[in-house]
């Protein structure tokens, strides 16, 4: 007993929606994974359903009831990746938390790299992606798109071509439990907080099963949420756009001035000059008033408070919920940090 005291342990956190078809091999790489690494560490695996409409949460509920080491959370509906993989970060009891995917483009063998990194005295280990397989061209050029976009606006701690797959220490993990944004970029998050950093390097596989559930709209509303979090850069535009306009109108009478002074000529004006220059201006004010109103909408959502996400069921072997900070809920519902979990009947 003392021995299975001195490990450990480790949590693997796995976001899922609708994950029917790919979960049976996620659950068959994991169950080698456990038992080979038993010996070493204690073992959890925290499989979230984001909202599935499909057998995710079934599937989820008979792997956790067969296999006390596998704990399963249903969310009340669809949060989310982030609120989903904040919610795995909240109940993870791990010394070490790793994050993955449930498409097995995350591949299990990689976590004993993460381990040893994170046994040498790395806080937080990424794993970064040296060849994307699977993804197309159009993927691929705007996710290095983004993050150049990102360094151009001056975010320094985002670590390019990582993800969600990497491994923290409990202690890391703490300082990022206590940073309350509701639109959250975890990637830009787990950067901003420090600590000691490492990287293991690895070859994205290809989807097992299924297909990508990030559609173009989604990753642009990601994508958002990383410049606007990160970077008051978009809010300056309006400076910029007055300076180069600024500019160009003294420019332009510079131009007038001579041309009338010592070329005896008239600037023409006309109707299609005037509709230029005023539409020009009406553009790039409503720019900036969209630019200006995606902070301010921002603010108005943190400002409500809501939680993260919301627990409707749980197969969790009697693990407790994380109580919020400062107090021990008494009540049916109770509060976790930014996430809330409901008592379900059996």
């Amino acid at each position: 007993m003392s021995d299975q005291k001195r490990k450990p342990t480790v949590s693997l956190v796995i976001p899922c929606f609708n994950e029917e078809k790919v979960l049976p091999y996620l659950h068959q790489d994991l169950k080698g994974f456990l038992d080979r690494m038993s010996r070493k560490y204690i073992l959890e695996v925290l499989l979230i359903d984001d909202g599935s409409r499909d057998g995710t949460w079934t599937l989820i509920r008979d792997y956790a009831s067969g296999d006390p080491r596998i704990k399963g959370l249903a969310l009340s509906r669809n949060f989310g990746h982030q609120s989903a993989l904040s919610c795995g970060y909240e109940w993870s009891t791990g010394d070490a938390v790793i994050a993955l995917d449930a498409d097995l483009q995350d591949p299990p063998e990689v976590i004993d790299e993460l381990l040893q990194k994170w046994e040498e005295g790395a806080d937080v280990v990424y794993a970064v992606r040296e060849s994307r397989e699977g993804d197309s061209l159009f993927k691929r050029s705007t996710a290095a798109l983004f993050y150049r976009i990102m360094g151009a606006l001056g975010v320094r701690h985002l670590r390019a071509d990582s993800g969600d797959f990497r491994l923290m220490s409990r202690r890391s993990l703490n300082a990022l439990k206590r940073l309350p944004e509701y639109h959250r970029f975890l990637r830009g998050m787990v950067g901003w907080i420090g600590f000691r950093t490492s990287e293991v390097r690895f070859n994205r596989k290809p989807r097992k099963m299924g297909t990508t559930k990030y559609s173009f709209s989604k990753m642009l509303r990601f994508a958002m949420d990383g410049v606007v979090s990160f970077s008051l850069l978009p809010l300056r535009l309006s400076y910029l756009t007055a300076g180069l306009l600024g500019l160009a109108v003294f420019a332009y009478l510079f131009i007038a001035l001579v041309r009338h002074l010592f070329l005896g000529e008239s600037t023409l004006t006309g109707w299609s000059v005037l509709i230029c220059v005023m539409g020009a201006l009406g553009a790039m004010n409503l720019l900036c008033l969209g630019i200006v109103g995606e902070y301010v909408g921002r603010i108005h959502e943190q400002s409500k408070n809501r939680p993260q996400y919301i627990v409707l069921e749980s197969v969790d072997h009697g693990m407790s919920p994380p109580p919020p900070p400062g107090s021990i809920p008494s009540t049916g519902i109770s509060e976790i940090s930014r996430g809330i979990v409901e008592s379900v009947p059996k």
